[in-house]
């Protein structure tokens, strides 16, 4: 008897609700807004969006330097290196190659060292170490040539970088003829070794 009240009770209570909600939506029936009454101009957001940065500053040639440039220091400079390469003739490979003769050398040339997949990439296409090319690898050999295993994070200064390649010139039995202080980027020639100095390749 007890049990059928409280489930009466119950019921009943339930029956108010919904009778109530149905009631209280026929009292109240808000109409959907078409649009906010209060707007936004996103106008000057958008063009205050920051522009695209400028692209990366190119790297002057190299040639009008090397007509004045200082082999001995580029000797000097190139001590820096020897911790992963030899510049001797017949010298070992060590964490990078052996680089006597690189200057006009095809890359990734030498048979007895496992290149990059970056350096094996332009080996096939036929890319050569001209001295433009020496120039931009060793202002930033991952910005340059991405992928190659060198950690060497780049040589700032033209001046040090055309001392350096004059220097890495005179390490061949026929060093590579300089080019004309006037001339931007030098035909690729064919030459003698690999990548040039400070680790892998």
């Amino acid at each position: 008897m007890e049990f059928n009240k409280i489930f009466a009770a119950v019921l009943l209570a339930g029956i108010i609700g919904m009778a109530t909600g149905i009631v209280a939506d026929m009292l109240v029936s808000p109409e959907p807004l078409k649009e906010n009454t209060f707007k936004v101009d996103t106008s000057a957001i958008a063009s205050a969006a920051p522009a695209a940065g400028p692209a990366a500053a190119a790297i002057p040639p190299i040639a009008p330097l090397l007509a004045t440039a200082d082999p001995t220091a580029g000797q000097a400079l190139s001590k820096a290196c020897a911790a992963c390469h030899t510049f001797d003739k017949g010298g070992a490979n060590k964490v990078g190659p052996n680089q006597w003769n690189l200057v006009g050398a095809p890359m990734g040339h030498k048979d007895d060292f496992n290149y990059s997949t970056a350096i094996k990439k332009k080996h096939e296409e036929g890319a050569h170490w001209t001295y433009e090319e020496l120039n931009e690898f060793l202002a930033g050999p991952k910005a340059h040539i991405p992928g190659t295993t060198m950690t060497y994070a780049g040589m700032k200064s033209e001046k040090d970088r055309a001392n350096l390649i004059a220097w890495l010139r005179t390490n061949a039995d026929t060093p590579e003829p300089l080019p004309s202080p006037d001339a931007a980027a030098p035909a690729a020639p064919a030459g003698g070794a690999e990548p040039a100095p400070k680790s892998g390749g």
